[in-house]
C-alpha cells in the first residue's frame, strides 16, 4: 500500500502520542499542540498501511509567512525517504498558498545539530536569515514566585529587532504582529518586568527586554510558570547580535545548549 499524506484528524492522536514519546527523549511538544493544530488546519500526517508515521504543520504568521514546523517521522521509518516526501508535500502546499496570496515566503527554525533537516533545506533553496543561542537554567535552582497577569500595548515594549521569538517560532516584528501576540501568547509581569509564553505550543520564555538585571528579576516568576507546566528548564532565546549577554546570563546559571561556539538555533527562509 502506498503512503498517503492527508489532513490530520482527532482520531490520529494515539499515533501522534507515540511519535512524540519516541522523539527528543519523550519531551516532544506534539502531544500538547495536537488539538490546537487540528483546529487551526494545515496540519498533515503521512499514513502507511493504516498507521500514521509522519507529521508536518504549516502555520500562517504575520507578514504573509508560512511557518513550517512539526516535521516528524516515526523512528522505525526513518532513513526511507519519508521525510523528503513530507517536505516536498509541504513545499507544494506553500506554493499553493502563495498563489492564493496568503503567503509570500516559507520559514522555519531548527537546531544546529539537525544536520539532515539543514541539508534538505539548503537543497530546497532556503537561506539562513537569523541565528539565536538557546539557553537553559534548571527550574529546581529557582525559588518560585507567582507572577501577575499582564498585557502588551505596543511592539516597542519588546527589545527585539526584525524577529520576535515565540517558543521556536520567530515572528516578524511588523504592525500586525501585535494582534497576533495578543491572541497567541500569555503575558506575565514580575515586579514591573514582563515576559511571555506561547499559549499552546512548545515551551520557552520570552523576556520583553534582554539584560542580566531584567532576566534576573523575572527568574522567580518564570520558575513558577515552568514548575506549573512540569518543565525541568527555563529556556530563553538570545539573538546572535546580543552575544555579549551569554556570559552575564551564565553567571546565574544559564547554559547554552551543547555549548557551541556559534549560535545553535537557525531560522531559514525561502521566498515564494
Amino acid at each position: 500500500m502506498k503512503p498517503v499524506i492527508r489532513e490530520a484528524k482527532p482520531e490520529d492522536r494515539p499515533f501522534i502520542e507515540e511519535i512524540a514519546r519516541l522523539t527528543w527523549g519523550g519531551e516532544d511538544y506534539l502531544t500538547r499542540v495536537f488539538e490546537s493544530w487540528v483546529k487551526d488546519g494545515h496540519f498533515y500526517v503521512l499514513e502507511l498501511e493504516g498507521k500514521v508515521i509522519g507529521t508536518a504543520k504549516l502555520t500562517l504568521l504575520p507578514d504573509k509567512v508560512g511557518w513550517l514546523e512539526g516535521l516528524r517521522v516515526h523512528p522505525d521509518y526513518r532513513g526511507k525517504g519519508f521525510g523528503r516526501m513530507i517536505q516536498n508535500f509541504m513545499l507544494q502546499k506553500g506554493e499553493e498558498l502563495a498563489k492564493e496570496g496568503l503567503i509570500n515566503a516559507l520559514e522555519f527554525s531548527t537546531y544546529y545539530l539537525n544536520k539532515e533537516s539543514i541539508a534538505m533545506a539548503k537543497k530546497d533553496g532556503f537561506k539562513i536569515v537569523k541565528r539565536y543561542y538557546i539557553m537553559g537554567k534548571a527550574v529546581e535552582e529557582i525559588k518560585p514566585s507567582k507572577p501577575s497577569d499582564s498585557t502588551i500595548a505596543s511592539l516597542e515594549e519588546l527589545e527585539y529587532e526584525e524577529y520576535i521569538p515565540v517558543g521556536w517560532k520567530f515572528v516578524h516584528k511588523v504592525p500586525e504582529a501585535l494582534d497576533w501576540l495578543r491572541r497567541k501568547v500569555i503575558i506575565k509581569e514580575c515586579n514591573g518586568a514582563k515576559f511571555m509564553m506561547p499559549k499552546d505550543s512548545e515551551s520557552a520564555f520570552v523576556p520583553f527586554r534582554l539584560s542580566k538585571p531584567y532576566v534576573e528579576q523575572l527568574l522567580p516568576c518564570m520558575g513558577y510558570e515552568a514548575s506549573n507546566a512540569n518543565q525541568k528548564y527555563i529556556e530563553i532565546m538570545v539573538p546572535e547580535e546580543r552575544k555579549e549577554l551569554l556570559e552575564p546570563l551564565r553567571e546565574f546559571g544559564f547554559e547554552v545548549w551543547d555549548n557551541p561556539q556559534e549560535p545553535n538555533v537557525l531560522v531559514f527562509r525561502r521566498a515564494l
